[in-house]
């Protein structure tokens, strides 16, 4: 008799999904600690730098993402989640064979292409595993790969690419991806969609449309979109050059860069991505809805000030902490954004839904963050200010966004219990 290994695992899967996501930010993220590294072998400016960290990523990754999630409304999500974590993981070691900045481009655009395939459908498949009031938790779990993926990638990249070189590292962050495509495949089964909400799933696919519509149409919806987009921009940008601005005005080592980077964006932010989503379930529970919002609101508004502080001290040992200190604000949007959306899309428009939100944020966020910083780091050097100095000026003024995305999370404080009683 066959013995059959595939099964519904609620947990095995959240776990499964959350690694993935995790080596996916991990593949994204390791060439923010190498950019020094880069910078030399290649000859480039901040700018070039932005635009390979950031939009050569984003080129593909916000059209494709789309066609691929209204193919997961009908098809086996976990499937394309295999194939698009095993593409990535290969365009990842294609990055370490690069042997010029075209090349290196190329294979960069290869790691969004494989990512747009990958990770649209994890929110769906999550979603369909475990019933609304639980969803901003578990959402919040699967927020837990760009924290842990930061760390992962700033601290071991930086670490194999001082001993082995940079090229080295590259191939050994593809490795893990392909193991656990391997094992999504063998163990997790394929959830009954909407087998949680309570308007049961049919085969009617609703249009690309009335997706993104209800994104445009439903006042909270919007607000968030705005409000995390803008945030994500931010949170990219400052990301792609903490490790840099350490080495340049500290004289850190990349190893040294590398791990403080990985930490003070992955310890804060794990606990406020969890707490914030497991708080507003709970006030979620207790007929307070405004919490999905107003707690992100809080966390942003605190955010623009102390990040904008602590960039601009003279103490490293200070900039760490209070950077480290700003990372239990400025992530908690994650999980009560992604929890939202997903409770306010049926079962048939989630997979589209999360393309065209990972759309948005790649795009602006991961894709123009890096990129206008950049950009902002090269003019204030190009008026005489210190390099290093320059840098920290231009991560100091994008913090400026995070109150305008305070402001959207605001306004979606008010909307947001009329649009919960909203059928989906």
């Amino acid at each position: 008799m066959a013995f059959n290994l595939v099964k519904e695992r609620p947990r095995l899967a959240l776990v499964l999904l959350t690694s993935i996501g995790v080596i996916g930010f991990v593949d994204r993220i390791i060439m923010n600690v190498l950019v020094e590294p880069l910078k030399i072998e290649f000859s480039l400016s901040d700018t070039q730098i932005g635009i390979v960290n950031g939009l050569a990523f984003a080129v593909l990754n916000v059209g494709l993402g789309l066609f691929v999630a209204r193919l997961a409304e009908r098809k086996r999500r976990l499937t394309l989640i295999s194939i698009g974590t095993v593409f990535w993981s290969i365009a990842t070691a294609a990055c370490g064979l690069a042997n010029n900045f075209v090349q290196l481009l190329l294979a960069r655009i290869g790691v969004g292409v494989g990512e747009a395939v990958g990770l649209p459908s994890t929110y769906s498949v999550v979603s369909d595993y475990f019933p609304p009031h639980k969803r901003a938790t578990m959402m919040s779990a699967l927020n837990l790969a760009p924290p842990i993926g930061a760390f992962l990638g700033a601290s071991g990249g930086a670490l194999v690419a001082q001993i082995y070189g940079w090229r080295a590292a590259l191939f050994v962050a593809a490795v893990p991806g392909i193991v656990l495509a391997i094992l999504l495949t063998l163990f997790v089964a394929e959830p009954k969609r909407g087998q949680h909400d309570v308007q049961s799933d049919n085969a009617t696919i609703p249009s690309l449309g009335a997706v993104l519509g209800r994104y445009f149409t439903w006042p909270t919806m919007r607000h968030m979109l705005a409000g995390s987009t803008i945030a994500s921009m931010v949170g990219f940008g400052l990301n792609a050059f903490l490790a840099a601005y350490l080495i340049r005005r500290f004289g850190f080592s990349l190893v040294e860069a590398g791990l403080v980077a990985g930490l003070v964006a992955s310890l804060p932010s794990t606990l406020s991505i969890l707490g914030a989503g497991w708080l507003s379930d709970r006030l979620a529970a207790r007929g307070n809805r405004r919490g999905y919002a107003l707690m992100p609101a809080i966390g942003l508004l605190v955010s623009a000030p102390l990040y904008a502080f602590a960039i601009t001290r003279d103490q490293p040992a200070l900039l760490i902490a209070l950077v480290g200190l700003c990372g239990l604000f400025q992530y908690t949007y994650l999980g009560p954004t992604q929890g939202t959306f997903q409770n306010m899309l049926s079962a048939r428009m989630r997979a589209t839904g999360t393309a065209f939100t990972s759309m948005i944020y790649t795009l602006v966020g991961g894709g123009f963050g890096p990129l206008l910083l950049g950009l902002v780091s090269d003019s204030y050097a190009a008026k005489g200010i210190e390099p290093a100095l320059a840098l920290g000026l231009a991560m100091a003024s994008l913090c400026a966004f995070y109150l305008w995305a305070a402001f959207h999370y605001w306004r979606a404080s008010h909307s947001i219990e009329a649009d919960y009683r909203r059928p989906i």
